[in-house]
């Protein structure tokens, strides 16, 4: 289970543009990295271009999936993850991240804002406490103690 991409966008009228990201490409090839986070970067845009506001969605694009958040302001979060990621785990993260993020940076800066100019660090923290679900979620810890006692009381 991993996470590659987090990211937040936001969708003003002409077209979505990148406000702030984090990335772990640790495990691609040190050639690939900046073509892979490009790519990342790309595919979480196109993503929230196609989707509505008020929206979630997850998409396969190639080993990935691409959960998506578009709030009814606008503002947009973006996780790539691979397949084996938990879903609910995801949206919990992008809920907490947006949220945090509108408390933080003034809504005024979101339509013309980039990853320069925007002053939010926290999403590399969210990243790396994200990669073990059980760690970061209670409810995932939960079904995985769940789950090896149903283990345990089965080889009895």
């Amino acid at each position: 289970m991993r996470l590659y991409s987090l990211s937040v966008l936001y969708k003003g009228d002409p077209k979505v543009h990148l406000l702030k990201a984090a990335y772990d490409v640790s495990t691609f090839n040190f050639f690939q990295r900046s073509s892979v986070q490009e790519f990342m970067t790309f595919t979480s845009q196109l993503i929230v271009e196609r989707s509505e506001l008020g929206s979630r969605a997850s998409v396969k694009e190639q080993e990935y999936l691409c959960h998506v958040y578009v709030r009814n302001d606008g503002l947009a979060g973006v996780v790539i993850a691979d397949n084996e990621y938990p879903q609910r785990v995801c949206f919990t993260l992008l809920d907490k991240v947006l949220d945090e993020f509108s408390r933080q940076v003034s809504k005024i800066d979101w339509p013309s804002g980039s990853p320069a100019t925007i002053s939010y660090a926290a999403l590399d923290g969210y990243l790396s406490k994200f990669q073990n679900p059980r760690d970061a979620d209670p409810m995932t810890r939960v079904q995985a103690e769940l789950d090896e006692t149903k283990i345990i009381l089965v080889r009895r």
